[in-house]
C-alpha cells in the first residue's frame, strides 16, 4: 500500500547533484543556468497525476537541473502549472531556494477582456502578481515578456520589465520570441532604464534555425544570453515518428505539433538524422540536444518531460557535446527548415 503523499520522509535533494551537470554563464552576466533546463509547458497541469509531476521534478534537482521554466498560462487550465510547481516547491523545494532559478512570463492570451493578453504594462505586472501567487513566490529569478505585440510601444513593454525588477518581484528579465532587430533595441532600451537584458529565449532545433541568421550574432555582440525553447522540434526529433504516428502523441492531440508538420519530406529528414544519431552511438534526441549546445552563444535548452525515464533520457545528451566536422556537414544535409516554427509572427513582426 502506498504512503500518502502527508506521510513521505520530507524530500533531501541528491548530495551529488552538481557533480555532473555543466553550468553556463548567461551572456556577460553572473549567472550560471544548467546546460539543460525543465521547461512545465506540457505535462504540468491538471490533466496530469501532480505526483508524477512531484517526482519528475525532485529527480531533474537531484541530476543538477536547478532552472524551472514557466509562463502564467501554461497547463491546462492556463495557470495551473505554476499552481501545480507551486504546490512541488512548498514541499519539497523551499528549502532550496536560493539554488534554484525560477522564471515565468506573460504575453499570451491569460484571461478575458482586453488586459489579459500582449504587452502592455498593466497587463505584465497584474500577470506577475498572479503568476507569484500561483507559485507562493516572493520573486522569479526571470520575467519575460512572451513575445512581440506590435501594438504596444516597446518604450512601454520593457518599462515593465524594469519595473518588475526595481519592485523586487524579478532578479533578471528576458524576451522570447523576438526578431534580431526588436532584441537589439529591447537591449537599447532596458540599458537606458539600468536593467540588463538577461536572456532571450527563441524556439531553435535542426528544423528551425531561424536564429542562426541574425539574431545570435546580436546576442554574442552585446552579451546577451540565449536559452532554446522546443529543442527537440515539439518531440519531431525524437524517435517516436520514425514509424508512423503512435495514439496518443501530440500530433494526434492536435497540440503544438500539427499533422501537416509530419509529411514525407519531413519525416525523412528525420530517419537521415536518426541515422547519424546511431553512429554517434546517441539517439536521435540526444543529438539534437548536444546540436544545440555545440554553439557557446546558446546557455542552456528547455525540454519538457512526461515521465522520469524521458528526463533521464534527455540529460543524457550531456554525455556526448562534442562533434567534429564531418559530423556537422552531414546533419546540415538535413537539418534544414522545415515549416514548424509556431512563433514566427512574433519573431518577424
Amino acid at each position: 500500500m502506498s504512503v500518502p503523499p502527508t506521510e513521505r520522509p520530507p524530500y533531501v535533494a541528491a548530495p551529488d547533484r552538481y557533480d555532473s551537470m555543466p553550468y553556463r554563464r548567461v551572456g556577460r552576466s553572473g549567472l550560471h543556468l544548467p546546460a539543460i533546463s525543465l521547461g512545465l509547458w506540457h505535462n504540468f497541469g491538471d490533466d496530469r497525476p501532480l505526483e508524477t509531476q512531484r517526482a519528475i521534478v525532485r529527480r531533474a534537482f537531484d541530476l543538477g537541473v536547478t532552472h524551472f521554466d514557466l509562463a502564467n498560462n501554461y497547463g491546462p487550465p492556463y495557470g495551473s502549472a505554476e499552481e501545480n510547481f507551486g504546490r512541488i516547491f512548498q514541499a519539497d523545494l523551499r528549502p532550496y531556494r536560493d539554488e534554484l532559478v525560477i522564471s515565468s512570463k506573460a504575453g499570451y492570451d491569460m484571461w478575458p477582456g482586453p488586459y489579459g493578453d500582449h504587452g502592455s504594462r498593466k497587463y505584465l505586472l497584474a500577470s506577475l502578481d498572479q503568476s507569484l501567487a500561483r507559485m507562493g513566490l516572493n520573486y522569479v529569478d526571470i520575467f519575460y515578456s512572451h513575445r512581440f505585440d506590435p501594438d504596444t510601444p516597446l518604450e512601454e513593454t520593457m518599462g515593465a520589465l524594469d519595473s518588475a525588477v526595481r519592485q523586487g518581484k524579478a532578479l533578471y528579465v528576458g524576451v522570447s520570441s523576438y526578431s534580431a532587430a526588436r532584441t537589439a533595441q529591447a537591449h537599447e532600451i532596458l540599458r537606458g532604464l539600468g536593467t540588463p537584458l538577461l536572456i532571450h529565449q527563441p524556439s531553435y532545433s535542426m528544423l528551425n534555425r531561424w536564429v542562426e541568421t541574425e539574431l545570435l550574432d546580436v546576442l554574442g555582440r552585446e552579451g546577451i544570453g540565449m536559452i532554446a525553447f522546443s529543442p527537440l522540434a515539439q518531440g519531431l526529433l525524437t524517435d517516436r515518428y520514425l514509424d508512423g504516428v503512435p495514439a496518443g502523441s501530440r500530433a494526434t492531440e492536435g497540440k503544438s505539433l500539427g499533422m501537416d508538420m509530419l509529411s514525407e519530406e519531413n519525416l525523412a529528414k528525420i530517419r537521415a538524422l536518426d541515422a547519424i544519431a546511431k553512429q554517434r552511438g546517441q539517439t536521435l534526441a540526444e543529438m539534437a540536444l548536444a546540436w544545440i549546445l555545440r554553439d557557446p552563444r546558446v546557455t542552456s535548452a528547455v525540454v519538457g518531460a512526461s515521465s522520469l525515464a524521458q528526463l533521464e533520457d534527455n540529460l543524457k545528451a550531456l554525455e556526448h557535446l562534442g562533434f567534429d566536422d564531418s559530423e556537422l556537414a552531414e546533419i546540415d544535409r538535413y537539418a534544414t527548415e522545415s515549416g514548424i516554427n509556431l512563433w514566427a509572427a512574433s519573431s518577424t513582426a
